[in-house]
């Protein structure tokens, strides 16, 4: 009998709103495979700009470096999404560009530089972002 539970359904009992569901993610992930290249091209760019801006000296570099460390390693860094207000409009777009270069990575963003593990670890070292897998939090009593 079809249409209980375990028993399988044929082609013919497909409902359309299924197959409409199941052609339009199929487009969907073509063009995301289409835009994929320049996606990629795009987050690299923004990513060297990215690590030149965390290894210098403005206001903004220690938001850049946690975005990075973050990326890197968001169990041990963890980034607030708040400091995104800190960065001007180009450095935030460039943010941006790496997240969705990232959103499906083809390797983590460390290693698309030389000595990138320990370029990164270094960021964390210089700009003191913390490493939660090292804090030790003091435990209040209530009040």
């Amino acid at each position: 009998m079809s249409g209980q539970p375990g028993t399988p359904r044929n082609d013919a009992e497909k409902s359309p709103a299924i197959e409409t569901a199941l052609a339009e993610m199929l487009r969907e992930q073509e063009a995301v495979a289409q835009r994929r290249p320049a996606v990629r091209a795009a987050g690299v760019e923004a990513l060297k700009r990215l690590l030149e801006i965390a290894q210098g000296d403005s206001g903004q570099c220690r938001y850049v470096a946690g975005f990075l460390v973050g990326l890197y390693n968001g169990h041990r860094f963890k980034f607030d999404l708040t400091d995104f207000r800190a960065l001007d409009s180009a450095i935030f777009r460039d943010c941006l560009a790496v997240l969705e270069m990232d959103q499906s990575p083809e390797q983590e963003v460390h290693r698309y530089f030389e000595g990138g593990q320990a370029i990164w670890e270094q960021l964390a070292r210089d700009w003191n972002i913390p490493d939660y897998t090292h804090a030790h939090f003091d435990e209040q009593a209530p009040a």
